[in-house]
């Protein structure tokens, strides 16, 4: 009972962020193995046409495409040929409308 009534209020407010015209990249911070990955990757499965998975722990191009600037085109450029390589392909706890 507890689950649901959690999962119900984090997609809730997952799908006020998307609804918000002026959102923010979204970033979701919380303890160790409590399924942050798993929301990211179900919130996009239901709420986006496309999104991108990349685990940053694994994966030290995508790792080292971050540590530069914040350039849009740049990163969506990367981001797309990344997920034409590998599926399924959201930064770890991030996540994108790409």
């Amino acid at each position: 009972m507890y689950y649901i009534a959690m999962e119900r209020t984090v997609f809730q407010q997952l799908n006020q962020w998307k609804s918000s015209p002026r959102r923010k990249p979204l970033i979701l911070q919380g303890a160790r193995q409590v399924g942050k990955t798993w929301v990211m990757r179900e919130f996009g499965r239901r709420s986006f046409k496309n999104t991108a998975y990349v685990n940053f722990d694994n994966n030290a191009a995508m790792k080292r495409l971050f540590e530069g600037d914040f350039d849009i085109p740049r990163l969506v450029l990367a981001l797309s040929a990344q997920k034409c390589r590998s599926r399924p392909a959201a930064f770890k706890t991030r996540l994108s409308n790409i």
